[in-house]
């Protein structure tokens, strides 16, 4: 897989830009297939990036006292 140093954002925008290419159906089988392997990629890059934001949040929360302080995040369904 090559190394992809877009920003999610970045990377979002060419996801649509690839979604929106493959949608109007007139591209070559042969172009098809790479824009699907990079959208693949894409996709993999992206949430790696989320995966690794996660690890990164934190929230705020009231200890006993009433202070403020810092607690992982823990996201649930």
């Amino acid at each position: 897989m090559a190394e992809n140093n877009k920003t999610f954002e970045e990377s979002m925008l060419r996801l649509e830009q690839i979604v929106r290419a493959m949608e109007r159906g007139d591209v070559a089988l042969e172009e098809s297939l790479k824009l699907f392997r990079e959208g693949t990629e894409l996709v993999q890059s992206c949430g790696k990036l989320l995966d690794e934001a996660e690890l990164e949040v934190k929230k705020i929360v009231p200890d006993v006292d009433g202070t403020p302080r810092e607690e992982n995040f823990h996201y649930e369904d």
